[in-house]
């Protein structure tokens, strides 16, 4: 419980720490402007927490609550939350599902846990629309991945224009994992990551914040982090390019289906 908390505690003062390095760049120009993206190694994870409970290993919501405080304290009208973990954030899907302000994008693997996450919840009320589901056929990969950000993700963003980004980071879709089957790579992270960072860079002057969700090996969720933290560092990835045995991404025409459902059905195409 304690440890859930601090993990809270740690997401606020990251978002606290990203304004202020925002505010304080104002004056300047180019790319000395840009506030330094901010990373969270908490745990528990939270995006699993219902409004009214824990469920799965999450006490709390910790990105739900960075996002309400990013609009509390820091007046920042709009907020879009990106969930790469491989299972659903069905906490902060709830959490948010009649909120226009909170934009929430999950990509995930389709049937498993929570089993939750169809791409026909959009969300209710005032926040239809808000909510954006991509359920991923298992073994996806890379390319499925990318595909996600390149045509759900960044147009999304575009159209919402976010005041901060925040990430729900999971590692728990890397090939390693053992509790379920997306089969990214460790330089997927890096991919994705970098990816998000442009994204924040364009958009709201480089406010991100990320924030550690699942993953539950060891070496698969290092891997994942330590490149996640090169891409916003401007470093080149660290992973090999080497073939892994067995590593086969899904049919394409099945990633295909899934995307031109989410593309279609909030009007992105």
């Amino acid at each position: 419980y304690k440890e859930a908390l601090n993990g809270v505690g740690a997401a606020l003062a990251l978002v606290d720490a990203v304004v202020l390095a925002a505010r304080s760049r104002e004056a300047l120009s180019g790319a000395a402007k840009l506030a330094p993206a901010g990373f969270g190694l908490c745990r528990p994870p939270g995006h699993h927490a219902l409004p009214r409970g824990a469920m799965g290993f999450c006490l709390f919501g910790t990105a739900a609550a960075a996002a309400r405080h990013a609009q509390t304290k820091h007046s920042l009208g709009k907020v879009m939350i990106f969930d790469f973990d491989v299972h659903h954030g069905n906490g902060t899907n709830d959490i948010f599902r009649d909120d226009p302000s909170v934009l929430f994008i999950s990509a995930h693997e389709d049937g498993s846990f929570p089993g939750t996450g169809k791409a026909t919840d959009v969300g209710d009320g005032d926040g239809v629309g808000a909510t954006i589901n991509v359920p991923l056929p298992p073994g996806s990969g890379d390319a499925a991945a990318l595909a996600v950000f390149d045509e759900v993700v960044a147009p999304a963003a575009a159209r919402f224009q976010p005041d901060i980004v925040l990430v729900s980071a999971g590692y728990d879709a890397h090939w390693r994992d053992p509790l379920a089957g997306l089969h990214y790579r460790t330089g997927t992270y890096h991919r994705l990551c970098a990816r998000l960072k442009a994204l924040a860079d364009d958009a709201c002057g480089g406010k991100i914040v990320f924030l550690l969700e699942g993953g539950y090996d060891l070496v698969g969720l290092s891997e994942g982090v330590t490149d996640s933290f090169r891409a916003l560092l401007g470093d080149a990835s660290g992973e090999k390019s080497d073939a892994i045995d067995g590593l086969v991404d899904a049919d394409d025409a099945k990633v295909r289906k899934v995307l031109r459902e989410a593309t279609t059905t909030h009007q992105l195409a």
